[in-house]
């Protein structure tokens, strides 16, 4: 089962990891300005989950509404994906990979992972 981690930023802001069951960090956020509009992001991610896939590492790709996944190549060849809601905001990015097939199995955690994940805030007293 996955789970949602806030974190505090040394910024003052807010942050959160979805990792999947074995500790693996499937996607991440952006850094909110407070923890309820962290929260707000996870309820984005968690309803959003399950977006078609825009395969932008392709010529001709086919564009699709959002909320979705952009699949890409970033400026060092690896491939990453960002889910981006209903008003075309990014609300969750992961981490690169060399292989295709990688960032689609990414993809496919972040819909089995999010919609039931709970939430922790390890640095709350």
């Amino acid at each position: 089962m996955g789970k949602f981690v806030i974190k505090a930023t040394a910024n003052g802001g807010f942050k959160f990891d979805l990792k999947a069951g074995n500790g693996e960090v499937i996607a991440s956020s952006q850094i909110y300005k407070s923890e309820a509009s962290c929260r707000a992001g996870i309820e984005s991610v968690r309803t959003n989950a399950l977006a078609a896939v825009e395969d932008q590492t392709v010529e001709n790709f086919e564009v699709k509404k959002h909320p979705k996944y952009e699949m890409y190549t970033d400026k060092a060849g690896e491939i990453r994906f960002r889910l981006k809601a209903k008003n075309g905001e990014i609300i969750a990015t992961s981490e690169g990979y060399k292989k295709k097939a990688s960032a689609l199995n990414g993809i496919e955690s972040v819909g089995k992972n999010a919609p039931d994940a709970k939430v922790e805030m390890p640095d709350a007293e």
